[in-house]
This record gives C-alpha cells, structure tokens and sequence, in this order.
C-alpha cells in the first residue's frame, strides 16, 4: 500500500515538472532517468570492461565537463586524469625498443649455461673471455646476472666434490661400512661387509655381536688373502670415522698399497654405495625375515650376497649383474612359458628366473 503510494507521487511529481517545463527542461528529466539507470548498473557490476574507444572518450569528456560534474562518470576522477596523461604521453613518444639495454640473445644465454655446466670451475671472467674468442662480445656483468638468474654459481669451484670423486675413480675404490640386525630375542648383530664401487660386487666380511678393533683388523687380513677378491687394481679403501676401525685395520690395506679416505662427519652421502646397498639389503630380505642369531643372519646374508653378485640386475650398471660371465644370452624369439624356469631363494622371498637347456 505504501509502495503503491509512493509510486503515485512520484509519477505525479514527474508529470507537473514535465507539463512546466515540457520545451526546456524535458532533456533535464532524461538525464535523471539516465543517471539512475547507471546507478542500478553500478550495483550489478562493480567494475566495468572498458575498451580503449570507451576511455578516449570519457578523457575527452572530462576535459569539457567541469569538475563538479564528473560524479556522472563510471570511472574516479584520478583514473580520468591518468588516462589524460597516458594520451599526451603517447602523442610525444616515438617508437623504440624501450628504457635501458637491448635484452641478451636466448641462444647466447643458452650458450653461457652450456659453458657454466661443462666447465664448472670456470668464472663469470672466464666464460666472458670464451664468448669474446667465439665473436660474441658481452660484458663480464651480463654473464654474471645470467648464471644469477638460472641459479648457477657465478664463482668457479675449485676441489671436486664427492660424487664427481666417486665416479671418475670408481675403478679403483673400495667401500666398507657397518649395519646392524636385531635378532627375535632382541639381540643386536653388527655386520661387516665391502663394496666394489665400479662392479658393485659385495664381500660379506662377518658378523659379530662385539665388534671390536681386533675383530675388525683380522676381517681385513681375512678379505685381503681371499684370492677371489682381486685387491691389486684398488688403490682407495672409503670408510667413515667409526671407532671401530682402527689403525692397525688402516694398516692391512696399506701394505696392499690401498689408500684409506675417510668420510667427513656426519656425511652418509660421501659412502653413497655402501649405504645403498644396505638399503637394498634391508628393502628385499631382512625387512621380511625374522632373525633367529648369528648362524642364522649368517646364512640369509650369505643366501642373498651370493644372489645380489650373481643373478640381481643393477640400475648402475645398465641392467647388467656384478659378476657377470661375459657370455650374453643370445637374442632368441619369444619361447614358451615352460621353458623359463624359477629358482627360490629364502623359502620362497627371492626369485630367480632362466632359461631352461
């Protein structure tokens, strides 16, 4: 009923106003009409999509209108004189590349990474006076922020670090390392193997439940006149700084001409092979098998060892096996299921599959 009212007012108000002032003033009512309108879409949309066109000329406008009719517009005043500004500017500016240096060729960016990566213990300096003797002339800065940007030292490194150490002299190095088993009844065994880091060929070397200096010194005599083991083309022994091995362990090997590096401390990656093999070890037999005691560690380590050298492939070594014969099987059409033998290992834990004669 109010509503109703109000209404009725309202249209009667607007009809005298139109009546009086129908010859001048009927263009002022259309101009409320259309100021309310935006004001409903005001409401609808809190802010408008605006086109290039549509801001040239809502700039040009708010140069004619006064000040104190700007409310009209869908836009704040700032925004209105910034769009002002932004034209003016763009009348007085002549086309160019832009403020500051032309940007760095992509292909010379990718030629200074190449270089920063093949050549690590090179320096900014040094990869600016490679480019200059390719023809490629750039300052010292420019090589520096790009090696910044991607995250690459710009200082040469001197020294080798340990992966890069590992690799080039795996030929040569031999690994040894502790791990521990706890039996059925709680009790905890030590076990003593080595590692050769270019075949991965493990040498189980004992298992103890008092590992002490002498015990591990004599494990050493015992590897060292164990013919199969093949010590004269190892010159570097790796172990970490465990009390355990001694100097007279140290001694063994130097008299067989084996240089012994220990690890820093607290750095199990500087051994990466040893601790991967235990993880192996844990992951595929000892995680599976309760322990009864030592003869018992003993011969599942002894069932699995024989099984990493001689049958398990490598991930390290292309899929290839530790103690490989050297007589590949030849590439052969698929054969019949029957033909494929399995051969268990551990009751049943491992298994091993050839081809039957």
């Amino acid at each position: 009923m109010v509503l109703s009212f109000l209404y009725l007012l309202a249209r009667r108000v607007l009809g005298l106003l139109v009546l009086r002032y129908r010859s001048e003033r009927s263009k002022d009512l259309e101009i409320v009409v259309l100021r309310h309108e935006l004001e409903i879409l005001r409401r609808r949309v809190p802010r408008a999509e605006l086109r290039d066109a549509d801001r040239v000329f809502l700039a040009a406008a708010a140069r004619v209108l006064p000040r104190r009719r700007w409310a009209a517009f869908v836009v704040t005043p700032d925004t209105l004189l910034r769009w002002h500004r932004r034209l003016v500017a763009r009348r007085w500016t002549y086309d160019h590349r832009g403020p500051g240096r032309p940007p760095i060729d992509p292909a010379v960016v990718g030629l200074i990474l190449r270089l920063a990566k093949e050549n690590p213990r090179w320096g900014y300096l040094r990869i600016q006076g490679e480019l200059a003797h390719l023809g490629i002339q750039t300052s010292g800065t420019t090589v520096r922020r790009v090696l910044h940007r991607h995250g690459v030292d710009p200082a040469p490194r001197f020294g080798m670090p340990w992966r890069e150490f590992l690799h080039a002299q795996a030929k040569s190095m031999l690994a040894t390392d502790f791990f521990t088993v706890e039996t059925v009844l709680l009790r905890r065994l030590y076990v003593l193997f080595f590692i050769e880091l270019d075949t991965r060929r493990v040498h189980l070397a004992g298992i103890t439940a008092n590992p002490t200096g002498a015990w591990v010194a004599q494990q050493a005599r015992n590897l060292v006149m164990t013919p199969r083991v093949g010590l004269a083309s190892r010159k570097f022994l790796i172990r970490d700084r465990d009390t355990k091995f001694t100097g007279v362990f140290d001694e063994v090997f130097r008299t067989e001409g084996i240089r012994v590096i220990k690890t820093p401390v607290r750095a199990p990656q500087a051994n990466a092979y040893a601790e991967r093999w235990i993880g192996s070890v844990r992951r595929e037999c000892l995680d599976w098998i309760l322990i009864f005691g030592r003869r018992h560690l003993g011969h599942v380590l002894g069932e699995y060892v024989d099984h990493y050298n001689a049958h398990r492939p490598h991930r390290g070594l292309d899929l290839a096996i530790p103690e490989a014969s050297g007589d590949e099987p030849d590439t052969v059409s698929p054969s019949p299921l029957q033909q494929v033998r399995r051969r268990d290992r551990l009751g049943g834990l491992i298994h091993e599959y050839t081809l039957a004669a």
